[in-house]
């Protein structure tokens, strides 16, 4: 199996079907690869079983699922992975909601011209067979063939596509994908797997403890300085305005923090996190810095913006975070830009940015899609319309 477009997940009662963006590959005979993110050549594994494909899954979505149904959409004479989706099964059972999942499953599949996909439910047969089943159903009608359709619970799985006692008995069969080698090739090839979900959500979780309290005052001292650059130009009788401030005193720190990572640096100080997050407030200095995001330096871009929302204080968090999710969907880690975007509309709902990731990544748009939307050039003529700011504007910033 190869994977090279999308990874969903979703919980069943929000509109069905948030893609997670995912790089690894799969077949049908079938073969996955699991790629450095930056220069190492894929590496392909067999899948010739069950067990493969389920000691795969995980890879393909970075955490082991629970509770959850995953569509694997496949193409080619080798049945490569272009597409794995997760959803959250609804509990208890609900018709609307499998109905629901099957009509978004088989949508994203038809849009990115698929046609043939696997299947695997994880949980108790009264919670997967009723998604299986509208899947199953709902595909047949978009013309889309499902080679395979798993249940999995308790380390043995079903087929609902297999009725053979010799190769798939009633009472399920036993499977253990820790020593398996597929599972072996994707460690040597330094994926990693989280536990669940909710570990990866933690991986960018808000800061705690001391951290927290020195991030809050450190947040504190930067607004009281933000306020101060603002009053002194005011004072002086320049009509400059406070977003034009911020914006220049905000575009060469951004740049610079994003040239120090790339170096392999980090934040220097709390206080430094803090001013971050505060000149991102600005929508000019957001988008110089969504500019920057080359994907050639997409791991040192994920380790920034995962340290900024982390710290990021509440008020803050949605220009980071999105930057995160952004950078996260353009690596292929749909889960992550996923729990990136929850952060980033937990803190402010009405944030365009994680609005319009969170639609087209919904839509199963592949990692090839997420293109810088303008040269950092660019985005400042499109900011042409704030006058430059006066030298003496820029002399009170710096002082």
């Amino acid at each position: 199996m190869t994977q090279n477009i999308s990874a969903g997940d979703h919980a069943p009662h929000d509109a069905p079907g948030t893609p997670e963006t995912g790089t690894s590959r799969a077949t049908q005979t079938p073969t996955a690869s699991c790629p450095d993110p930056d220069s190492a050549p894929e590496r392909y594994v067999l899948l010739s079983s069950p067990a493969s494909l389920l000691a795969v899954v995980p890879v393909l979505l970075g955490f082991q699922p629970a509770s959850s149904m995953v569509i694997i959409g496949t193409e080619g004479p080798r049945a490569e992975v272009r597409l794995t989706l997760r959803y959250d099964l609804p509990e208890p059972p609900d018709r609307e909601i499998a109905a629901d999942i099957a009509r978004h499953a088989t949508g994203v599949l038809s849009a990115q011209r698929i046609e043939a996909a696997v299947a695997v439910g994880y949980g108790p047969g009264h919670l997967v067979t009723p998604v299986a089943d509208a899947f199953r159903e709902r595909a047949e009608c978009a013309g889309v063939r499902v080679t395979e359709l798993l249940r999995v619970e308790n380390e043995r799985y079903w087929s609902y596509l297999c009725a053979e006692p010799g190769c798939c008995p009633p009472d399920g069969k036993p499977f253990d994908v820790k020593d398996h080698p597929t599972t072996l090739a994707m460690a040597s090839a330094g994926t990693r797997v989280l536990a669940s979900r909710a570990e990866l959500a933690a991986t960018i979780a808000a800061v705690e403890g001391k951290a927290a309290e020195s991030m809050y005052r450190a947040t504190r001292r930067a607004e009281e300085h933000a306020a101060r650059l603002v009053a002194r130009v005011t004072r002086a009788g320049r009509r400059a305005s406070a977003r034009r401030l911020i914006a220049v005193a905000g575009l060469d720190v951004v740049s610079e923090v994003i040239a120090h990572y790339r170096r392999g640096g980090q934040l220097r100080s709390y206080d430094d996190a803090a001013w971050l997050t505060v000149v991102l407030r600005d929508l000019r200095v957001r988008d110089d810095a969504w500019s920057r995001m080359d994907p050639r330096h997409r791991e040192a871009h994920l380790r920034l913006w995962t340290d900024l929302t982390r710290r990021a204080q509440p008020g803050y968090v949605s220009a980071p975070a999105s930057l995160l999710a952004f950078v996260a969907w353009q690596s292929g880690n749909g889960a992550l830009a996923n729990v990136a975007l929850d952060r980033a509309l937990a803190d402010d709902p009405r944030y365009s940015m994680a609005l319009l990731l969170r639609q087209v990544i919904d839509s199963g748009a592949p990692p090839s899609m997420a293109r810088l939307p303008m040269t950092p050039e660019e985005v400042a003529a499109s900011y042409d319309e704030m006058e430059d700011p006066d030298p003496d504007d820029i002399t009170a910033l710096q002082e």
